[in-house]
């Protein structure tokens, strides 16, 4: 069995979770095993080293950016492995100090997400974590706050892409997903 396929069949399925005709695709149980865990750390870990990097000038990600909350699960812990800095991008009102926002539309209505405004430095290579892309409202809003910091994203890692809702042509770099869903 490949890591993909054991990181997918890790995964739980709620049906119409959290409303009808949804089929919510479960993270958690990957986190309860640490073997699974460890497979999933290590497949996004190589990829950045493998792939990512070389996108790069200086061949070094400076940065994961995690968004709220489940990329700060996996965000830093990828950073200490990359010798990179962890920095959260929460919704607003969590963050202490200044911070420059960044709104995004979600199924009922629009959020705003939150970076701290001294937490990139112009020129640093950049990469984003979360467990799932839909729409790619949420990952869109990280993006632009790593832009108005002078970041260069390099690239969006997540666990899941459902596939159907094209989230990736949102975003200004290109995406990379461990799983994708169709459904």
């Amino acid at each position: 069995m490949s890591d993909i396929e054991f990181i997918r069949s890790q995964l739980a399925t709620h049906p119409d979770f959290p409303k009808k005709g949804i089929v919510f695709l479960d993270i958690f149980p990957i986190l309860r095993n640490p073997i699974a865990f460890e497979t999933l750390i290590t497949h996004l870990t190589h990829r950045i080293t493998s792939t990512t990097v070389f996108k790069s000038p200086t061949r070094k990600i400076d940065v994961v950016v995690g968004l709220d909350a489940r990329g700060f699960l996996l965000g830093p812990i990828i950073a200490l492995r990359l010798c990179a800095a962890f920095v959260p991008v929460r919704k607003r009102g969590k963050l202490p100090g200044q911070c420059v926002s960044a709104s995004y539309e979600k199924e009922y209505g629009t959020d705003v997400f939150e970076m701290q405004a001294d937490a990139i430095a112009p020129g640093q290579s950049v990469v984003v974590i979360d467990d799932l892309i839909a729409t790619g409202g949420s990952a869109k809003a990280a993006g632009e706050l790593i832009a108005k910091q002078g970041g260069k994203t390099l690239e969006y890692l997540f666990i899941i892409e459902l596939l159907f809702l094209k989230g990736a042509a949102q975003l200004d770099a290109p995406v990379y997903s461990v799983i994708q869903s169709e459904d």
